[in-house]
């Protein structure tokens, strides 16, 4: 079984398939969570699960786990898997790869007829984008006990529209409570959504930790007013006052650098009219970086810098800080049978910090957790141009395959 291999063109050909699910007109996928789309690429994963011989259950959060039998059906599962939604205009492969991947481990397995000692169990993770449900990573939160069922269900898209409401209108909460069980390991494969593996090239990348994330929600109100008979000097426009603060939150990441990163993603201008000064703007802040102590000083520094230009601009300004999430370092066993298979199968590769948040930071509380990064074209990602080559993404699905195989066979000769 050391030369087992996934078949990359069906794989190739399996991602492709659900690019249509959602697909836009310049080639990505917008997938929103519990959209219809959402529940359209649910429903061919369901059935394509049960063609590979699994058993399909659906949890509260709308989580769908497939699991192939092991020869211990008593052992807690080793879990492989990712998320299906995308950005609004996100691409093919974020998430994506790392459901389909495993999906292809599932397949290469059966085919082979090789049976693991623990069962096989494939997850796909409901909102881990957060792009329409804020927080991110909302199943998996759950499921790992960071956040409570019930606050989940609470939170309310920009429409207004509830989780719960929208995950029972696309047929997708299940009966399942979350986290009912344990998982023995969970490993995840993703593109890198960056340019490190491809200017080295690398062909995998192994994950040793994530950083550290803060997600910020501003509202500043000013005051509405004709925009061709207020004086200049008597205007309390908040988008002079939204504007000036985007610039400081550029500069708080460049008094940090080469680490740090910080965005200003989405903004909102009210009344939005090209004669009226814009008497309130909601925006959102992202800061990051991989040192929890210089992220506590960048939140300092964003807040120093919002009040101080509120008072110089006579607006109003209101900073919630509405997520969190520490730096972490995943397991070394885990981190050592991904370096080995990649080892074993002769790709070059270097460890690598993720710079992105996913599904694994929040599973890695409570179970041995790992990753796996392939190049993407020119590091882009969240974007219809997201690309990646099939010759990466047959690498990468080897390297899970072989990782899940090495870690159950050592878990099996630790158990005797």
């Amino acid at each position: 079984m050391n030369k087992l291999q996934v078949n990359g063109k069906r794989l190739w050909h399996t991602i492709m398939e659900t690019a249509d699910f959602g697909g836009t007109e310049k080639g990505g996928v917008c997938r929103l969570t519990l959209s219809d789309a959402d529940r359209q690429v649910r429903d061919w994963f369901v059935r394509e699960c049960e063609s590979a011989g699994c058993a399909v259950s659906i949890d509260e959060m709308g989580s769908i786990f497939a699991q192939r039998p092991g020869k211990v059906d008593t052992l807690p599962p080793v879990a492989i898997g990712s998320h299906l939604d995308t950005q609004p205009s996100g691409g093919k492969f974020d998430g994506i790869a790392g459901v389909l991947s495993a999906l292809e481990v599932l397949r290469t397995l059966s085919e082979a007829g090789y049976t693991t000692t623990a069962p096989l169990e494939l997850i796909d993770w409901t909102n881990e984008e957060g792009s329409r449900f804020t927080p991110p990573m909302l199943a998996s939160g759950v499921f790992a006990g960071v956040f409570e069922r019930d606050f989940a269900y609470s939170v309310a898209d920009q429409d207004g529209k509830k989780f719960v409401a929208e995950l029972e209108r696309i047929g997708y909460r299940g009966e399942k409570k979350c986290a009912d069980h344990k998982l023995g390991a969970y490993f995840e494969l993703h593109i890198e959504q960056g340019p490190v593996l491809e200017a080295e090239n690398k062909t995998i990348g192994v994950v040793t930790g994530m950083q550290g994330q803060k997600w910020y929600e501003v509202a500043l109100t000013g005051q509405d007013a004709h925009a061709g008979s207020t004086p200049m000097h008597l205007r309390r426009d908040a988008m002079v006052a939204c504007a000036r603060m985007v610039e400081a939150i550029q500069g708080i990441a460049l008094n940090h650098v080469p680490l740090a990163v910080a965005t200003v993603g989405l903004v909102t201008v009210r009344p939005n009219s090209r004669n009226v000064i814009p008497g309130s703007v909601f925006f959102t802040v992202d800061l990051r970086h991989p040192d929890d102590n210089v992220l506590l000083q960048m939140d300092s520094e964003l807040r120093e810098k919002v009040d101080a230009i509120a008072r110089d601009t006579g607006v109003g300004a209101k900073l919630v800080n509405n997520w969190n999430v520490a730096s972490m370092e995943f397991d070394r066993e885990c981190i050592k049978h991904v370096r080995d298979a990649a080892d074993k199968l002769g790709y070059r590769h270097r460890d690598i910090i993720s710079g992105a948040g996913h599904d694994a930071v929040y599973i890695a509380r409570v179970a041995p957790t790992g990753m796996i990064f392939i190049p993407c074209e020119h590091g882009i990602s969240h974007n219809e141009l997201e690309n990646t080559t099939p010759e990466y993404i047959a690498a990468g699905a080897n390297v899970l395959l072989h990782t899940v195989m090495t870690y159950d066979e050592a878990r099996n000769k630790a158990m005797r």
